[in-house]
């Protein structure tokens, strides 16, 4: 079972609603809009998805993280060490 089990439905609706941004951002460019709104809303769609990642981040730590240092061990070590790469890519970006 996913960390996220419990929120799945809002994580998909936050991506649909996400979607739809990306979506908007296409028609904009088709458009031919005035640059900087279409910066904008990359922006507001960057933001968006580092919201979902976070709660993802959380939710893994809170969940995964947590179960596997009770059972301790390499599946511990594994988890702590795949945590912190999660983190270092979403620092990165």
């Amino acid at each position: 079972m996913s960390g996220y089990a419990d929120t799945k439905d809002l994580h998909l609706k936050r991506m649909r609603r996400i979607e739809g941004q990306v979506r908007g951002i296409t028609k904009m460019i088709e458009s031919d809009k005035y640059c900087i709104d279409v910066l904008t809303q990359i922006s507001a769609v960057n933001k968006a998805l580092e919201a979902v990642a976070l709660n993802l981040l959380d939710e893994h730590l809170k969940h995964c993280v947590t179960d596997a240092v009770t059972q301790g061990g390499a599946v511990a070590d594994q988890k702590v060490a795949e945590a912190s790469a999660a983190i270092a890519r979403l620092v990165k970006s």
